[in-house]
């Protein structure tokens, strides 16, 4: 079969979207489960995942995540703003309502964090600080600034599901530039006592006040250039600990660039959302061949490359890594 994709990045964060919302693609689990290990794999086409961007009863559009390997993920902050700006762009919606696996959430373009550049607002929610909803085992409800002695004497833990499992931790720039961190996330995400199901690992190093930067070990990816959700709770966290404020903006740098998040609080119901704002850049579209039986076999028809997007974005990633550079 022929199918066409389109490339696109958050913060560097790289997806393949395919359209189910405007065509007549249609796949079972185990065809997008295996098409994401074919298609993901950096010897080949290439990404972190695949965005299947489809009909939805009741929002505009409904987005499913598949990781690079083959499993599914509940939310992606950054892949919501590729998908975002995809349906913006075919259905012509400045706002729109997504389908996601927990929540149906608002996403809106908004005005652009770097000149030129394709900016989004998403909604990052629900958010849950019980340990059951990531799951963590350990006996008490919540782990919000705290040990966890499995893991490490001295580092102090926030367990948070926005909804996808987050372990966030604050660090400084000796623990940040160890191996400590690649040594926590092996362990949590094999076979383990505390994180069943795995778990995505953050470091965060405060950098200035409203200023942080996130570098994030992701559950089924590995180390990624960023993570939309795992940024939103990092965010969460600074300002749970006084670092930050909430309802302000905070800058969050990221290996892949960067992003803006606002931390809302609802005092009457006593829950938390994040808005998550950052680029949403198209790299290229291509044309495959492939057979939905042995997609690692696929072939490569046609590729049109978006050289002034990517362009764009690259002095975005200078100045970062500039400042990054001095600031960490």
């Amino acid at each position: 079969m022929i199918i066409e994709g389109l490339k696109s990045h958050g913060s560097g964060n790289d997806f393949l979207i395919l359209d189910e919302l405007t065509t007549n693609l249609t796949f079972t689990e185990l065809e997008r489960e295996n098409m994401a290990k074919a298609l993901c794999n950096r010897g080949r086409l290439g990404a972190d995942g695949i965005l299947f961007v489809m009909k939805s009863e009741h929002a505009d559009c409904r987005m499913r995540v598949f990781n690079a390997d083959g499993s599914e993920a509940s939310m992606c902050g950054n892949g919501l703003r590729c998908v975002a700006r995809y349906a913006h762009d075919v259905l012509g919606l400045d706002k729109l309502i997504v389908e996601t696996m927990k929540a149906n959430l608002l996403v809106e373009k908004t005005e652009d964090i770097y000149k030129g550049i394709p900016t989004f607002k998403v909604e990052i929610s629900p958010v849950s600080f019980n340990v059951k909803d990531l799951p963590l085992i350990i006996e008490k409800e919540t782990l919000q600034n705290e040990t966890l002695p499995q893991l490490h004497d001295s580092l102090l833990f926030s367990a948070l599901a926005v909804p996808n499992p987050h372990l966030i931790t604050l660090v400084d720039a000796a623990i940040l530039k160890s191996d400590l961190q690649a040594d926590l996330s092996a362990k949590v995400n094999r076979p383990n006592e505390l994180f069943p199901d795995g778990v995505n690992v953050s470091f965060v190093k405060q950098l200035e006040p409203g200023s942080i930067y996130v570098r994030t070990f992701e559950r089924g990816v590995g180390f990624t250039n960023a993570c939309g959700t795992a940024m939103s709770a990092s965010s969460l966290v600074t300002c749970s600990v006084g670092l930050n404020d909430l309802e302000q903006e905070i800058s969050v740098y990221n290996n892949g660039g960067k992003v803006k998040c606002v931390v809302h609080h609802d005092q009457e119901n006593l829950t938390y959302s994040v808005d998550l704002i950052g680029n949403a850049t198209y790299e290229f579209k291509v044309t495959l061949e492939i057979d939905k039986n042995h997609p690692e076999q696929f072939e490569i028809l046609e590729k049109h490359e978006f050289e002034e997007e990517t362009s764009l974005y690259a002095k975005l990633q200078d100045e970062v890594q500039s400042y990054l550079q001095t600031a960490l």
